[in-house]
């Protein structure tokens, strides 16, 4: 088996051990036995548990980035459009990506430092999208801006990870083409 083909079943392994028992009840152990490789073939390609995690959920945001980027650039789409189906996506990746998912919650009780750049990156990235699709519907007059877009764009990312951290998402799920309509239409000329 290649180092990238080991690489790849620790990554795949590790991510449905993190996702099954959280962070701390998942042992670098368990994960090399259910892998199938020796404890030092883990070690080789990560130096902690903490790298490996970070690794697995670094794969969780590229996926969530390369579905809402397709939103985000699919010229086919109004604006509102673009909002909504946005939203909506995020909210079911990030209900499936259960290791990102943990790190929003463990801010409550402790905190995962050693993704806070990753997090970070995300947040930049996703208020950079965001911030793209109101401006072109400014400039297409399907939206007007009011006040600081940065202000407005920091609150409703405050406002969309609380689903999470309440887990609120099955409650609301229904109701999110609603709640994204009252967005949209506030945005609206």
């Amino acid at each position: 088996m290649s180092i990238d083909n080991t690489k790849e079943s620790i990554l795949s392994v590790a991510d449905k051990l993190f996702s099954r028992f959280g962070f701390h009840k998942t042992s670098m152990d368990e994960i090399a036995k259910i892998a199938r490789k020796a404890k030092g073939s883990l070690y080789y390609h990560f130096a902690s548990k903490e790298e490996l995690f970070k690794e697995v959920v670094s794969i969780e945001m590229i996926n969530l980035k390369n579905q809402l980027s397709f939103i985000v650039n699919n010229s086919d789409l109004t604006s509102s459009e673009k909002v909504k189906k946005y939203l909506v996506k995020r909210m079911e990746i990030l209900n499936s990506a259960a290791n990102y998912h943990e790190t929003l919650k463990a801010d409550f009780f402790e905190h995962f430092h050693f993704i806070d750049d990753l997090r970070t990156e995300l947040d930049g990235w996703e208020k950079e999208n965001l911030k793209k699709i109101i401006i072109q519907g400014a400039e297409k007059g399907e939206f007007t801006i009011i006040g600081d877009i940065d202000v407005l764009l920091e609150v409703f990312i405050m406002v969309i990870k609380a689903f999470f951290l309440q887990n609120k998402y099955v409650k609301y799920a229904p109701h999110f083409e609603g709640l994204i309509g009252i967005l949209t239409k506030g945005l609206s000329r």
